[in-house]
């Protein structure tokens, strides 16, 4: 059993084990299923989070009416080539982004930590399988790779937005979507809780003030902000970048930080974006 990254990674070191072998001894502990198990059932959400990412880029609309068609939009723009950056990156937006409007559609996702950060970890996760040709099951168990930092940061400090702020939500979800990339591409246990690390820094204070109280604006952009946000800090922690702050105080300081982040902030919409001309507007033709 672990119960901090310091002693999630001491084991994979100790153990010679890839994290995401760690993690899945630990859920087959918890839960008390077989291992096969353990791993079928992830295989189920990897294959929602699939369906999401594609079902999204055909082009969907919210229930609302306020958000909708920007995955397709992204996707193609990267077809036409005169892109800016490498389209890993701008796949993994176009993920991002697509699968938030599924949800916002009120289409099948997997909360993965929330329903609000979808996204951002399968995004990352799909377009790193993609840009190093990996299979579907060898992609698939990266997932408790970023279970393990998940695990760890819900049982710390917070994933959900009301809690905790978008800090929580997309911040959490960038994290953990960052040490699955690191590792996916061959990086050591040192290396992917750095990139968490990082990731999670560069979210730290990230309100929660979605429009209308709805997970749409500026939900749906900010998975897309966190995808990139993941692969950025995978990048860095792989090249041999260190995280300044060790792994478990940069939680502890998402976790203050929540604490002190007045509740206008933390998803009740009544401060920040929501509190705006045009959030007041969708507050009132919504209701």
């Amino acid at each position: 059993m672990f119960k901090n990254v310091q002693e999630l990674v001491q084991q994979a070191e100790s153990q010679k084990k890839k994290l995401y072998e760690i993690m899945i001894d630990q859920e087959t502990e918890l839960t008390e299923r077989s291992r096969k198990e353990v791993i079928s059932a992830m295989d189920r959400q990897f294959q929602v989070m699939k369906s999401s990412a594609m079902k999204g880029i055909e082009g969907v609309t919210s229930y609302s009416g306020m958000t909708g068609g920007d995955a397709k939009k992204v996707d193609e723009y990267i077809r036409n080539g005169k892109y800016l950056t490498d389209p890993i990156l701008l796949k993994a937006v176009s993920y991002a982004i697509s699968i938030n409007e599924v949800n916002a559609s009120m289409g099948l996702i997997c909360a993965s930590p929330t329903a609000g950060s979808s996204g951002v970890l399968p995004a990352v996760v799909l377009a790193v399988q993609e840009k190093l040709g990996m299979d579907d099951e060898q992609a698939m168990l990266h997932l408790f790779t970023a279970g393990a930092f998940g695990f760890v940061i819900a049982n710390n400090a917070f994933i959900s937005g009301a809690a905790g702020g978008c800090q929580a939500e997309i911040g959490s979800a960038s994290a953990m979507a960052a040490a699955a990339a690191v590792e996916m591409a061959g990086g050591t246990p040192n290396q992917a809780a750095h990139a968490m690390a990082m990731a999670l820094k560069n979210m730290l204070g990230l309100t929660c003030d979605p429009l209308a109280g709805l997970v749409e604006v500026p939900c749906i952009k900010r998975n897309a902000a966190g995808a990139s946000n993941a692969i950025i800090a995978a990048e860095m922690a792989l090249a041999g970048v260190e995280s300044k702050v060790p792994w478990d105080e940069v939680i502890s300081a998402m976790y203050n930080i929540g604490l002190l982040m007045p509740v206008t902030l933390r998803e009740t919409s009544l401060a920040g974006l929501a509190a705006t001309e045009t959030g007041k507007m969708w507050k009132e033709k919504l209701l």
